[in-house]
């Protein structure tokens, strides 16, 4: 890192923190979108570490974070729900002591009684928003080698061995109304965590010399993996009781599809040639996207109002797809319109931000999806060689382009 250092071991690049419920989030956000209700709002409070499993080497044997993977699972559902904090509301807490002692300024004057300008900000109350539901609980079981086998075999000092074992870890959550203390549903969820390992050895003499020799491998799936697969679906179950619905169809589906959900048909589709009618325009300055004839595009919270849409002319896809559904194929119509009256026009093609592809494969997913856009647009009439790709992410972009809560972009199309 430095001249004078010695060198550092880097390995593979920090990723989003996948699980094999991926696909089931964005089905269960679909099924929310469709029941039209509105947004519930949601907080965490303590899921804690109750399997009291300690190690005096290595600390606790299970995470001490399992709210925080409750908060990220629900960050999963995108704008379906609202966030609240309620797990550390220190610094909160804090601002709001200096505040009601008119300590806390935002280098603005601001009038009270309708003429007197003070340096610290007034607060009237009422600016910390409500919950409907939060969810608590804890991780309550750790069973070590519930089953485990093996075998060995040996000739003349020289064989194979190998043996398996498994254990499992227990949830129990449950989602409380805020407002009354009624406890709406519990969930009690356990998962099991299997290892293997298979070796060979060999120990004995070759004339005056004794040689002992030992291959193998050991693997185990990752213990903390199994607790954050475990809450996920324990919050799937939860949301989808509060809003009505049920979330085994999604779960199931999502297993029997693997990690990706929906993704896995794509996945093993053979990469498209590059667009023929688009062609390429040089890349804009790295930073916040701005769409022709239209403000910029601001930072928004995860679960603020907006999601994909708003004022940008947007083509959504869904988790994995290439195709264009009745919702993109509405907004090529009114791309088309804009684009007959001989004005600029950009696009972007959004997509799920659970789409964490590798670079390759993003760029992949990226130019079958713009091929798509290209031919709609071809085939309402606007000349390709008006088509022109304004950006799409490079193979060495390993992070996404967020468009508020739920979404990416994968391409910036502009119409000459």
């Amino acid at each position: 890192m430095a001249p004078d250092e010695a060198p550092v071991v880097t390995g593979p690049a920090v990723r989003s923190n996948r699980t094999p419920l991926e696909g089931a989030f964005v089905c269960l956000t679909d099924d929310i979108r469709r029941t039209n209700r509105p947004r519930l709002a949601i907080a965490v409070g303590d899921v804690k570490d109750y399997t009291g499993k300690y190690s005096q080497d290595e600390g606790s044997t299970i995470t001490q974070g399992g709210a925080l993977m409750v908060y990220s699972a629900l960050g999963k559902l995108g704008n379906t729900v609202q966030l609240h904090e309620r797990f550390d509301t220190r610094i909160a807490e804090l601002e709001l002591a200096y505040t009601d002692r008119r300590q806390l300024g935002d280098g603005k004057g601001h009038i009270i009684n309708g003429k007197q300008v003070v340096p610290w900000v007034p607060y009237f109350g009422g600016s910390i928003l409500r919950t409907n539901y939060y969810i608590v609980g804890g991780i309550t079981e750790l069973n070590y080698n519930i089953q485990s086998a093996g075998a060995e075999g040996y000739v003349n000092l020289i064989g194979p061995k190998a043996r398996v074992f498994t254990l499992n870890v227990g949830v129990d959550l449950r989602i409380i109304d805020t407002q009354t203390l009624v406890v709406v549903k519990t969930i009690s969820l356990e998962k099991q965590i299997v290892g293997y390992e298979v070796g060979f050895n060999l120990f004995r003499f070759f004339g005056s010399n004794l040689f002992d020799i030992n291959i193998g491998t050991k693997s185990q799936e990752p213990l903390q993996l199994g607790v954050r697969t475990a809450l996920e679906q324990g919050t799937l179950d939860l949301v989808a009781a509060v809003y009505g619905l049920n979330a085994k169809p999604c779960v199931d589906a999502a297993i029997k599809s693997g990690t990706n959900g929906k993704a896995s048909e794509a996945a093993n589709s053979p990469p498209p040639p590059p667009p023929a009618p688009v062609a390429s325009a040089p890349a804009p300055a790295a930073g916040p996207v701005v769409v022709a004839g239209d403000k910029q595009s601001a930072m928004v919270p995860e679960n603020a109002d907006g999601g994909a849409g708003g004022r940008l002319l947007q083509v959504p896809f869904e988790f994995g797809s290439t195709a264009l559904d009745a919702d993109a194929a509405s907004a090529i119509e009114k791309i088309a319109a804009a684009a007959a009256k001989g004005n600029p026009v950009s696009v972007q093609i959004i997509g799920r931000d659970s789409e964490t592809w590798s670079p390759q494969k993003r760029q992949d997913i990226a130019a079958q999806r713009i091929r798509a856009f290209a031919d709609a647009l071809t085939a309402r009439g606007v000349q390709p060689s008006r088509i022109r790709v304004q950006w799409r992410p490079d193979t060495s972009d390993q992070g996404i382009r967020r468009d508020g809560a739920g979404y990416q972009v994968f391409a910036i199309i502009l119409i000459t």
